[in-house]
């Protein structure tokens, strides 16, 4: 397993998780605004400590965080953001080379975006050189924090065939925090439904029901199929 949770628990947010990622699996994370689904990442990451059980990481991780501008006035162009990255697993003094810069922005699409300033590029631009970042160090395991906020649709599905595309290739398994189903539905393997009153794990067809998230939310819970796509209501 990449990564490995053992009756693990943040509290208040939740407790006694019980998940594994293996390799190549597509994993969503999904749930109202406030349950912990970031948290999760985090304690992946390092950067929130569990309150109980443990986390065993057995990978390297690529972190693709929630959309967040640059500032404005950051006088830094994309390749120099992505350079950063590369340099951060680099040997001491060793620059990381322009080709292997070049190569990561070819990789998401941001070739023609890496000689400018990251303040001046639109959300949907900077998302892409975050994705570079992520890639930098050649993870088996990509983290994406909720990757589809502000982005169009189309830019929502190319972000998601994107991702599927990396772990067909490459063999990278994907966790993915994402508030609806939907636009990851056709790729995905299986659900983690974290809510008030519980969570669930397991696949879609598992997960996605009336029954199981009723339980999770503590009232009256309707999933319904239309054209393809799951309306939770």
């Amino acid at each position: 397993m990449l990564v490995q949770f053992h009756e693990a628990a943040v509290e208040p947010l939740w407790s006694g998780l019980n998940l594994g990622v293996d390799q190549r699996e597509f994993i969503a994370v999904l749930g109202p605004n406030g349950v912990g689904k970031s948290t999760l990442l985090g304690t992946i990451l390092g950067t929130r400590q569990l309150t109980g059980g443990r986390v065993d990481v057995n990978s390297r991780v690529g972190f693709i965080p929630q959309q967040r501008m640059f500032p404005q006035d950051l006088p830094m162009r994309a390749r120099d953001l992505v350079s950063l990255s590369l340099a951060h697993g680099a040997i001491a003094k060793r620059r990381p080379s322009r080709a292997r810069v070049d190569e990561l922005l070819a990789e998401v699409g941001a070739t023609g975006i890496a000689e400018r300033r990251v303040g001046q590029l639109s959300g949907g631009q900077q998302q892409l050189i975050r994705q570079a970042q992520a890639l930098a160090n050649d993870p088996q395991l990509i983290l994406a924090d909720e990757p589809l906020l502000s982005l169009d649709p189309a830019r929502q599905q190319a972000t998601v065939e994107k991702l599927d595309r990396w772990r067909k290739e490459r063999g990278t398994s994907v966790l993915f925090v994402t508030h609806g189903i939907n636009p990851v539905l056709g790729v995905v393997d299986k659900v983690l439904y974290v809510a008030p009153h519980g969570h669930m794990f397991g696949a879609v067809d598992e997960v996605m029901r009336s029954d199981v998230l009723s339980e999770l939310y503590g009232s009256k819970v309707n999933v319904i199929e239309v054209d393809g796509r799951l309306i939770v209501v």
